[in-house]
């Protein structure tokens, strides 16, 4: 399978270090960062993420609907990773594509409903606690590309 990551106007550099450690561990090979995404030579990325980036084609992109568009012309499967009435417990998903983006959204914010509509299927890691809403998106990530790169890699 092979896994694009997508990391829409995402603040902080090390969240992204620390995505593109986990991306480059999973074997992972491209990020495209949108926006606001700190990007290496980023010291905060570089530092967090230990030299992972040596290993990864990553682009900027500064248009989400412009990456999805280019994504689905190239015969990827489109999936947000993002809390919504429409997600899917992420261990429910079953589908098996040769080609897949996952996008990661602003810590804050997440990923606009413009842009959700744009996507073939919406996953989420479901909450049992009752602290926070969500996790942090690195831990997200690492969880979510797990399951894709392990259980559903064919």
């Amino acid at each position: 399978m092979e896994i694009v990551v997508i990391l829409y106007n995402i603040r902080s550099g090390f969240n992204v270090g620390n995505i593109l450690r986990t991306a480059e561990f999973l074997g992972i090979k491209k990020l495209i960062g949108i926006g606001i995404t700190p990007l290496p030579p980023h010291k905060e990325v570089v530092k967090t993420s230990l030299g992972a980036e040596k290993n990864l084609i990553i682009e900027r992109s500064f248009s989400l609907k412009n990456s999805i568009k280019n994504l689905k012309k190239e015969k990827f499967y489109i999936i947000a990773i993002e809390q919504s009435k429409k997600s899917l417990p992420y261990f429910r998903f079953k589908k098996k594509f040769k080609k897949v983006a996952l996008i990661l959204g602003n810590e804050i914010t997440g990923i606009p409903n413009k842009y959700l509509k744009l996507c073939d299927f919406i996953l989420e890691i479901p909450k049992l606690g009752n602290i926070k809403e969500s996790l942090n998106v690195a831990n997200s990530f690492a969880i979510i590309a797990s399951y894709f790169v392990f259980e559903l890699n064919s």
